[in-house]
């Protein structure tokens, strides 16, 4: 058995490009650490292992910091928490997030038609007939050309850019967290959708447009049914992204779970900033939970 093995690995095939890839990562790897002058031994040094047993003992809610555990204690105390601040900064970072991503939604869809290839062209989803002329060819073109360019531009800018912009127009609501969101996403959601539509199975668009069917028909009857999955698929991943960025935004002074994150770390008060976190990731936990359920019964669909 062992020769056997032995031989088997011997005749394995072998490809340079891997061989060589894996030498090289690891010499990156190497560098990384030697440029770096990383030194992990410095790592849990006395001062660093004293910060973390008192980082450890901030993080318990204040009334059991130097006392026995109790969850009765601790569930009060985060009850408290809850009803104080807690759940209006939770339903305020929802709100923020689901109204950016429905807008981004809309917006993304309706940009990814102009921007598909196989779609914003003279005769879509159709080979062979009458050619078009020159101007309609080059019409379309400019179309798709404009229309990608404006959803490159949405995406590059990060979202705090956007939020920090509109901030200066529109004052310290929650309409620039929420539009700055939107634009960013809609950037993304219009090029990921646009790539679906163009790498979709073409023959039940082609067969209403062979059919007489107009756009807006082969969207509705085409293309609508085959990119719904994939769609709601980025939909609940950039919301759960959306999710933890309004958290971050909110750090501008806007009402939300990152404004509470904020005034906790600045007052010092570990046991709130744990607090807050813990309700953040719970918030992104649930929308995973929804995505996974929409997305199973599109698919039994």
């Amino acid at each position: 058995m062992n020769a056997e093995l032995k031989q088997l690995h011997r005749d394995r095939p072998r490809r340079r490009f891997v061989t060589w890839s894996v030498r090289i990562f690891v010499l990156l790897i190497a560098a990384s650490w030697w440029l770096g002058d990383f030194q992990p031994g410095r790592f849990l040094d006395d001062r660093r292992v004293a910060n973390l047993q008192r980082f450890a003992n901030e993080v318990r809610p204040w009334p059991l910091q130097g006392r026995a555990w109790d969850w009765g204690t601790a569930a009060e105390w985060a009850l408290e928490r809850w009803q104080t601040v807690g759940a209006e900064a939770l339903t305020a970072t929802f709100a923020i997030s689901l109204a950016a991503m429905v807008g981004a939604a809309f917006w993304g869809a309706l940009l990814s038609l102009p921007a598909a290839r196989n779609f914003a062209r003279p005769r879509p989803f159709l080979r062979g007939g009458r050619t078009p002329t020159r101007a309609t060819a080059a019409a379309w073109r400019a179309c798709v050309l404009t229309t990608r360019a404006w959803l490159v531009f949405l995406r590059s800018v990060p979202e705090y850019v956007w939020a920090f912009l509109l901030l200066g127009l529109l004052g310290p609501t929650a309409w620039p967290l929420v539009l700055a969101l939107l634009l960013h996403n809609t950037g993304i959601l219009g090029k990921l959708t646009a790539e679906v539509i163009e790498n979709s199975d073409a023959k039940a668009p082609g067969a209403l447009r062979a059919l007489g069917a107009g756009r807006l028909q082969i969207v509705v009857g085409g293309l609508f049914p085959l990119t719904l999955p994939r769609f709601l698929l980025y939909f609940f991943y950039r919301w759960e992204t959306c999710v933890r960025e309004a958290t971050v935004l909110g750090m501008l002074g806007i009402s939300s779970l990152g404004y509470l994150l904020m005034d906790a770390r600045a007052r010092n008060r570990y046991d709130e900033l744990f607090f807050f976190i813990l309700l953040g990731a719970l918030l992104v936990l649930a929308g995973d939970l929804v995505s996974a359920l929409v997305r199973r019964v599109v698919r039994r669909a």
